[in-house]
């Protein structure tokens, strides 16, 4: 079952420049932590595909096996794991996100 949930996992950061692993929905973030990253993500308007793991407890479970790391939210850019809530506000207050988001080619309305 692991096998399937990795391939899953890679599939869907393979094929989006920007994913985010989150609990809800960009709509309707379930957590303050995914809330946040979705605003930093719209407040640079980046485009991004999501995963709401509140929904499939194997995605849950399997995302943080993948990335060897705890928490949720998890975003990925172009293959690279960038971290959770507190890594990405730090990369956003420093610029680094959106050098990062341009050095691998991923648009932002910044």
């Amino acid at each position: 079952m692991a096998d399937t949930i990795d391939a899953r996992i890679q599939n869907e950061i393979d094929q989006n420049a920007v994913m985010l692993y989150m609990k809800g929905t960009p709509m309707f973030p379930q957590c303050g932590f995914s809330a946040r990253v979705i605003q930093i993500l719209t407040h640079m308007g980046v485009p991004f595909q999501s995963a709401n793991v509140l929904e499939d407890a194997e995605l849950r479970e399997g995302i943080k096996q993948f990335s060897q790391w705890p928490t949720i939210p998890q975003l990925y850019v172009k293959g690279e794991f960038v971290g959770g809530c507190d890594i990405v506000t730090e990369m956003f207050q420093s610029g680094e996100l959106e050098t990062m988001l341009t050095e691998k080619g991923v648009g932002t309305k910044a």
